[in-house]
Order: structure tokens, then C-alpha cells, then sequence
């Protein structure tokens, strides 16, 4: 019951001390002193000893020493003395980077800084100016040797076209409307 000149209480007791909330995993969880405490890392596997590939080229050799010279000998040769690349041989193609001097350094070289003179006698913009006047020169000697090429040609117009080759004479039709016969 609620106590007398007072309003009654609505809500829950709050949990003890030793409560926590939200998910709790057993094992796994322990706190902070095992967030910091250790790292979950993998370990090493150990390498496997691969199977090296067969030395086809000494097999082959020492088969033609042997004597031996159909295709069915040299296959039974093969598995009778099975010989194997050297470890060497076989890891040429995975070695590892060259050797390089201890002062080289690795990636692009960072660009030179700007410079400031150049920037404040407007070199740039005079660079920019000359090439234009370069091209423009170009394309006017281009413009010239166009025009000399066609001077003493004569121009194909359409009215020299005509002249030559006139369009045919329209053939005129026979038939009127018969209304408009004069009668």
C-alpha cells in the first residue's frame, strides 16, 4: 500500500550492484583487463613439404644413355627411377625481389617545388602566348598553301554543272480534266 500524504510509487526496483546489463558470454567476456590483455592471433602453420615436380629433361637423358629409345621404354624407365627437380630449379620463378643499394628510395619521385619568380614574371602565361602565336602562324601558312593549290584550277559550281550537263525537259501530259477542255 502507499503510504499515507503520499503518491504511489510506480516503477521497479533497480537491480543490485553486481547486475550488468546488456549480453553476457560466458568464456569470452572479461572485460576490459581481456580486451588489452592478449591478442587473439593466429599461429604459424608449419610449411608442407610439397612433392617436387619430376626432372623430365635428366630423366630423358639418362634414358638415351641407358639405351633406351621407344616410348614405352622411356614411360617404364620414368617410373622405375622416378628423379626429381632440386629444390633451387624448381623456386626460380619465386625468389625473392632484387637486391638494391640501401640509399634508393621506392615510389615517385615528389615533384620540385614551384617557383615563385617564375610566377611573379608571368613566365607561364608568356610560354602559353608563344605557342599560340606559333599555331596560329601554322595554320595561316596551312590557309595559304590551300588557296595556291586551287588557283589556277576553275571551281565546280553548281551553275557550271547546269551548263554542262542540263537537267531533261519535262515531258507534258495528254491528259486534262474534262471540265476543263474548252469545249
Amino acid at each position: 500500500q502507499a503510504e499515507l500524504g503520499r503518491p504511489r510509487r510506480c516503477g521497479y526496483a533497480l537491480p543490485g550492484h553486481d547486475f550488468s546489463y546488456g549480453l553476457y558470454i560466458h568464456g569470452t567476456d572479461g572485460g576490459v583487463p581481456e580486451a588489452i590483455g592478449h591478442w587473439h592471433a593466429m599461429k604459424p602453420r608449419p610449411a608442407l613439404q610439397r612433392k617436387m615436380p619430376r626432372d623430365y629433361i635428366t630423366m630423358n637423358c639418362s634414358a638415351l644413355r641407358a639405351g633406351y629409345a621407344t616410348a614405352h621404354e622411356f614411360n617404364l624407365f620414368c617410373k622405375a627411377k622416378d628423379i626429381r627437380q632440386k629444390a633451387d630449379e624448381e623456386s626460380r620463378f619465386k625468389r625473392g625481389p632484387p637486391k638494391v643499394p640501401a640509399d634508393m628510395t621506392y615510389g615517385i619521385v615528389s615533384r620540385p617545388s614551384t617557383p615563385f619568380f617564375d610566377l611573379l614574371q608571368h613566365k607561364y602565361k608568356e610560354l602559353w602566348m608563344e605557342q599560340q602565336r606559333a599555331t596560329t602562324v601554322i595554320q595561316r601558312e596551312e590557309k595559304k598553301k590551300v588557296i595556291t593549290q586551287f588557283k589556277g584550277k576553275a571551281y565546280e559550281t553548281r551553275t557550271t554543272l547546269l551548263r554542262k550537263y542540263p537537267l531533261p525537259a519535262k515531258e507534258e501530259s495528254f491528259w486534262h480534266l474534262p471540265r476543263l477542255d474548252k469545249v
